[in-house]
């Protein structure tokens, strides 16, 4: 299983970080063994930042289609990540980290990946990090949208059955330090909750 990662989807996240949204969808991947599905999150245990970034995470199938949807973290050592762009090399160390994609609970998709953006859906993604909301935005606010993404993704891309796609985070973006504690939603028309989870920094 990949972790495929789309970068500056939303056109106020690229703009907070002073970067251009590129015009074409721009993937990294993260191995499935960063993955974590329970727990807390290790702060005091990485040597760096973490920082958060909430997204629209998406299960595919072996055709390519969305199969199920949660709420995830694409966690990042932000500074790290800096200094290695800065030398212009690959900052896998700034993304691909113990614990550094941590995803909700599934919920199954039963429609086609531009109705992710649909109005009548309203996905809207949510990041409260001790109660504050530090990061929101409706998913139709993407730019570059999931359609687009997965559209690139499957002329080159070795996606098989239970890839997961990471959509891109809104702006907001943040560090995390031990103690804070963060819940994660991603909900629907009327606040339904389609994932959610909540833990603490450790």
């Amino acid at each position: 299983m990949a972790l495929w990662c789309t970068i500056r989807t939303f056109a106020k996240h690229a703009t907070e970080l002073g970067n251009e949204q590129p015009p074409a969808p721009i993937f990294f991947v993260k191995p499935d063994n960063c993955m974590q599905l329970s727990g807390t999150i290790d702060v005091s245990g990485h040597p760096g930042e973490v920082h958060h970034e909430v997204e629209l995470v998406v299960r595919m199938n072996h055709e390519g289609k969305p199969e199920a949807i949660a709420v995830g973290l694409d966690l990042t050592d932000r500074l790290t990540q800096g200094e290695l762009r800065s030398e212009q090399l690959p900052w896998t160390k700034g993304k691909c980290f113990r614990g550094s994609a941590y995803v909700g609970p599934f919920s199954p998709w039963f429609n086609t990946w531009d109705y992710l953006l649909d109005t009548y859906e309203a996905l809207h993604l949510e990041l409260w990090v001790n109660g504050v909301l530090v990061q929101h935005a409706p998913v139709l606010e993407m730019t570059i949208t999931p359609t687009m993404q997965i559209e690139d993704l499957m002329q080159w891309a070795p996606v098989q059955a239970g890839d997961l796609l990471f959509t891109g985070t809104p702006a907001g973006v943040g560090q995390l330090h031990p103690g804070d504690t963060v819940k994660a939603v991603l909900k629907k028309q009327e606040g339904v909750v389609v994932s959610e989870f909540s833990t603490k920094c450790v």
